[in-house]
């Protein structure tokens, strides 16, 4: 059993944009568990990533709301009618997507962040701050292998990681423009049920075709720093109920493993899979590990699964929908 945080958050509303990728499903049901009242606001009713961790009736507490980030008007109506205390934004367009249509990527990651920041700017105080994803990716390519702090220069070597910084710029300027509040969280690989897309994807995704029996190659090696996607939604909320002041920025860390230990994991927890996962030598283009202390300092200690135990967790959730006849596929064809 993965030991998670209570929260006691009756009372309490949150707007989730972005609450059917995989962080946001988890937030969301993190956040019912809690107890809280929950918005889902995305482009798109699809909840396939929803339903991988809850059943219908679970999905059904929390109000669906479908609209497009990038319209200026689409979320103060949103915060009024629901009376939101708290936002937690996940809304973007990865890496692969910002690479294939650089205009459409900053639409929805930057303009539609600025347009989460006016909203809480125009709902004059009742939302206490924005809490953001930012992303490892505004680092670029850092070529020791070393814990990177959050006061190192920033050389994003994506769009994607260019919008990630343009936005922590942002969120610096509404601080000091407006006294707007906020925290930006950037995760490294985040992986576990529902990661599904995205180059840092590929992990997950060798875990489900060992389950499934299928081999799989994962796009990038050497090593990173993996984040459990139940931590990782955990550390939102942890950010979103904070009373911090200002502008702030952290690294989330995990733990960092070399690619070829992860299929070593794979195949401890799945034997049949034995020499079907492989992966490229050529590391991802961003640092290996991130340095954790801020943001223990300012939040204090964050929940942490060991490696070992999430991909076990992972592999074990995969053959119980599997099973089940529910498991997805189609994201190992990507």
């Amino acid at each position: 059993m993965i030991e998670q945080e209570e929260y006691k958050l009756a009372n309490k509303t949150f707007l989730i944009t972005g609450a059917h990728g995989c962080i946001g499903a988890w937030t969301v049901k993190r956040l019912l568990e809690a107890d809280a009242s929950v918005v889902r606001f995305d482009r798109s009713p699809d909840a396939r990533r929803l339903r991988l961790i809850m059943n219908e009736e679970e999905i059904a507490r929390a109000e669906l709301v479908t609209g497009d980030i990038t319209e200026a008007e689409a979320l103060p109506p949103v915060i009024e009618k629901f009376a939101v205390t708290h936002i937690i934004h996940l809304a973007g367009l990865q890496v692969p997507s910002c690479r294939a249509d650089p205009r459409a990527g900053a639409m929805v990651n930057v303009i539609g962040t600025i347009n989460v920041f006016e909203a809480v700017r125009q709902a004059e105080g009742r939302i206490n701050n924005v809490v953001y994803a930012s992303s490892a990716a505004v680092y670029g390519l850092i070529e020791e292998e070393r814990p990177v702090t959050e006061i190192e220069a920033a050389r994003p070597a994506t769009h994607y990681g260019a919008f990630k910084q343009c936005n922590e710029d942002n969120a610096r300027v509404y601080y000091l423009d407006h006294g707007l509040s906020s925290v930006g969280l950037r995760p490294l690989t985040v992986y576990g049920v529902g990661r599904d897309f995205g180059l840092t994807s590929d992990p997950t995704k060798a875990m489900k075709a060992a389950v499934v029996g299928r081999p799989f190659h994962i796009r990038f090696g050497g090593r990173t720093d993996f984040n459990y996607v139940a931590d990782t939604a955990d550390a939102f909320i942890r950010a979103a109920m904070s009373d911090l002041t200002g502008a702030h920025v952290f690294n989330l860390h995990g733990e960092t493993v070399h690619i070829a230990d992860v299929v070593a994991e794979i195949e401890r927890n799945r034997p049949s899979a034995r020499g079907n996962i492989t992966h490229e030598d050529a590391p991802l283009p961003i640092p290996s590990e991130m340095d954790g202390q801020a943001v223990r300092a300012a939040l204090g200690e964050l929940p942490r699964t060991p490696f070992a135990q999430g991909v076990r967790a992972t592999i074990d959730k995969f053959a119980e929908l599997l099973s089940a006849g529910r498991l997805d596929t189609g994201d190992l064809d990507d």
